[in-house]
């Protein structure tokens, strides 16, 4: 048997980079997805992609910032799904910018779909898994969640918060059989990595490149699979030792 033969995932940020090539991944494993994304032409092409492979995909394009649509996805999910045993959120954005210069939009952006739709959703899929018996959720922080860099300040705020975020769900719910850990890319040859960084430069780490999506995918699906199964609250660096 696959890793995920039976069991429901659901992705955010599934149309491009690390949350497409883990949907691809637990496709390939047996898991059926649900997944979401902010372009609906990509995220298609995801599913699409997921299901000619012989896999269940489905997608709903959507946006983070709206709250009854990131409110909602969980109930999507088990009413279209039956169930929901992993919860990956995955989407994020990243503004560049000092405290003196950001404006107040960008940072609430920023904090919104990095840090508040993952509690939203949390909350959401917290009782359906303990009505289940467990489940596991993966959150995306990054390495900038544990260093700072410049111009990065809502960033690593975000993700920083994540990180902490992961950590007391975690000891709140272990007794209730759900595992919560988050995965920490360094940097990663994604969009949100030219988006949310000015100087492409400073991607490059002790092994002298970037990372790959492919690279982190690996990682997203030790930590939601059995394997895992003595795993929670931790932070998995997945950074080229650039944090080392």
């Amino acid at each position: 048997m696959a890793r995920f033969d039976g069991r429901t995932v659901l992705i955010t940020g599934a149309n491009s980079g690390i949350g497409a090539a883990s949907a691809r991944a637990f496709g390939a494993e047996g898991a059926r997805l649900m997944l979401t994304g902010i372009d609906g032409e990509e995220g298609a092409a995801v599913a699409a992609d997921i299901n000619d492979a012989g896999g269940d995909a489905r997608f709903i394009q959507g946006d983070l910032m709206d709250r009854g649509f990131r409110e909602g996805l969980v109930d999507r999910t088990v009413a279209e799904l039956g169930r929901l045993d992993v919860l990956f959120n995955n989407a994020g954005v990243g503004h560049g910018g000092t405290v003196e210069d950001m404006p107040m939009a960008d940072y609430q952006l920023v904090m919104t779909v990095n840090l508040e739709a993952p509690f939203a959703l949390c909350r959401a899929a917290i009782p359906v898994m303990k009505a289940q018996g467990g489940g596991v959720i993966v959150n995306t922080a990054s390495e900038l969640g544990t260093v700072a860099t410049k111009r990065a300040v809502a960033y690593c705020a975000s993700k920083g918060g994540v990180i902490l975020m992961t950590r007391a769900m975690a000891l709140d719910h272990a007794r209730d059989g759900i595992r919560i850990n988050a995965i920490c890319p360094g940097p990663v040859d994604t969009a949100l990595l030219y988006d949310g960084n000015d100087d492409p430069v400073a991607g490059e780490t002790p092994m002298n490149r970037i990372g790959e999506v492919g690279e982190i995918a690996p990682a997203v699906l030790f930590l939601a699979s059995d394997d895992a199964s003595f795993m929670t609250g931790a932070t998995m660096i997945v950074d080229g030792g650039a944090t080392a």
